[in-house]
């Protein structure tokens, strides 16, 4: 009987905890991205440096116990429990501990021991304390990943939606507390970067509480973790879990991947090219301050498109082509829209930007070259999310590792050519590659266009009288400004450019038509972006 009550419940469920973990996850992504800004300015060019070469390792353990696992087990775990299969969800369980702890100890060794091989390949031998530190991180992963795949599996989101968020909490509180006091005691840059990396093992341990308190509740699951019986279905379930868990991480880790590939090539390169260690560290680092404008442009620019996924996937089941279509489009405008207007508005006031941000304009044309960043990832990540729902995920993951291998390769001929400007131009080039293959597997598989010329053009106009807007209202109050070049004027300049330079692009983009009033009322504030439409698009 108490099966029968839950049934009704289910869709309604699944609806309020894809909200949830919505949510939880946009407020991860605003702290990962915000977080930075305060420690840069504590620790300075070279201490942020210190810590971005190493944060690419933490990275990739948070898409395996956030992304890629947790997805792939609720997913098999919802399969198990449609049929009634106990047994089988009881090997599940079994089996993701068996596979993911092995392979969570296999990483802590692997970057423990290894710890001064990979800071050499780096070139710097003084990162293997922050590497040996990061590695406890992958010890608590494998629990996080297998207790939040499983208790999604149940219909259950709040519990990882809390897990993330007390996770992220106590590792920037500890990020900031621990960079403050080491400071004050006059520590190394190094050892203050170690105690910031401290930060993923006390979120990861605050993590592993959270999950275990939930997970000793959820009666559901408990009841079926004594099967002890392995046979076939165990290594099926196992091949599944990495197949799937690593091709959905892979392609979660798009930038991490391009920043590891930073810390491998830039800061060698420039020594090579002759630049002293000192020096090189400090333009690492200012070239390291492009990694949170992006995030948070990112996290703008995907947010909006990836909430329409969901949509393709059902109108794909429902097999309505012409529905389909609709959505696929509609997510790629989207995608350009917010993605191009985040990318122009930062590059046309990035000197601002920089200095309101970081205390000074260094490095501010290296970060315009990065600001496109923006506009290319959000492309990525909406065909990327559009393939996995057309059910073609082993694609968009290959294509993501040979982004990888050509950014690694790239990035030291660039480096020794243009200095960090050539990494940047580097970074657009993968994407750029990436997105071609994306775009171009997507046609085939629907064979259709999928962007419309007209939209892409008032896209372009609108984003060029943004440009010229704010450039022009920076002119003016540069002239009028009583003390021109501070740090208060940059920042007054910044949020005011941001407020005109986004209405002149919202409206151009809605009075050229580009949007639909029903498509406007699929997105957050639609109701409210809607009144700027003309008539005749209503």
């Amino acid at each position: 009987m108490e099966g029968a009550k839950l049934v009704p419940k289910q869709s309604n469920n699944w609806f309020t905890g894809a909200i949830i973990l919505t949510v939880g996850a946009l407020v991860v992504k605003i702290l990962s991205a915000v977080y930075r800004i305060p420690f840069q300015n504590i620790v300075g060019d070279t201490g942020f440096y210190i810590y971005q070469q190493v944060y690419p390792i933490y990275g990739v353990a948070i898409a395996l116990s956030t992304y890629g696992f947790p997805v792939v087990i609720s997913k098999l775990y919802t399969e198990m429990k449609s049929k009634e299969d106990q047994i089988g969800i009881g090997r599940l369980i079994r089996s993701s501990f068996l596979l993911l702890y092995s392979l969570g100890i296999c990483a802590f060794l692997i970057l423990f021991f290894g710890a001064e091989f990979l800071s050499s390949a780096m070139g710097d031998r003084d990162l293997a304390i922050l590497i040996k530190v990061i590695s406890f991180a992958f010890l608590f992963t494998p629990f996080i990943a297998t207790s939040r795949g499983i208790i999604q599996g149940t219909g259950n989101m709040v519990p990882t939606a809390v897990s993330q968020v007390a996770e992220q909490l106590m590792r920037v509180g500890t990020i900031l507390f621990c960079s403050i006091y080491f400071i004050s005691k006059g520590y190394s840059l190094y050892k203050v970067g170690a105690g910031a990396m401290l930060g993923s093992v006390t979120g990861g341990m605050l993590a592993f509480i959270v999950l275990f308190y939930f997970y000793r509740k959820q009666q559901s699951v408990r009841t079926v973790t004594h099967a002890r019986i392995w046979n076939r279905d165990n290594k099926k379930i196992i091949k599944r879990i990495i197949y799937e868990g690593i091709t959905i991480s892979i392609s979660s880790m798009l930038l991490i991947l391009l920043q590891l590939a930073d810390s491998l090539t830039i800061y060698s390169e420039l020594i090579t090219a002759g630049i002293h260690g000192d020096e090189a560290k400090v333009l690492k680092g200012i070239y390291d301050r492009g990694q949170p404008l992006i995030q948070l442009g990112t996290v703008i620019s995907t947010s909006m498109a990836l909430t329409l996924v969901p949509f393709i996937t059902g109108e794909m089941l429902k097999k309505e082509k012409g529905l389909l279509i609709e959505k696929v489009r509609f997510s790629l405008v989207v995608s350009l829209f917010f993605g191009f207007g985040a990318s122009v508005g930062l590059y046309s006031m990035i000197n601002k930007v920089n200095s309101m941000l970081f205390q000074n304009e260094q490095g501010s044309h290296v970060l315009a070259i990065l600001c496109f960043v923006i506009l290319l990832n959000a492309m990525i990540v909406t065909y990327t999310a559009v393939l996995q729902g057309l059910g073609a995920t082993l694609y968009p993951a290959v294509i993501v590792l040979l982004g990888f291998i050509f950014k690694y390769a790239v990035n030291g001929p660039f480096v020794a050519a243009y200095g960090t400007s050539g990494a940047a131009y580097a970074t657009n080039l993968s994407l750029a590659l990436i997105l071609v293959f994306l775009a171009v597997r997507l046609y085939r598989l629907l064979k259709l266009p999928l962007i419309d010329k007209k939209q892409v053009t008032v896209i372009l106009l609108a984003a060029f009288c943004m440009y010229l807007t704010v450039k022009g209202y920076i002119y003016l109050t540069d002239n009028f400004a009583f003390k021109e070049g501070s740090r208060l004027l940059s920042a007054f300049q910044s949020l005011s450019g941001v407020v005109l330079g986004g209405f002149v692009y919202v409206f151009l983009v809605l009075r050229g038509n580009v949007f639909k009033e029903k498509d406007l009322l699929t997105l957050p504030f639609g109701s409210k972006l809607s009144w700027f439409l003309p008539k005749k698009g209503r």
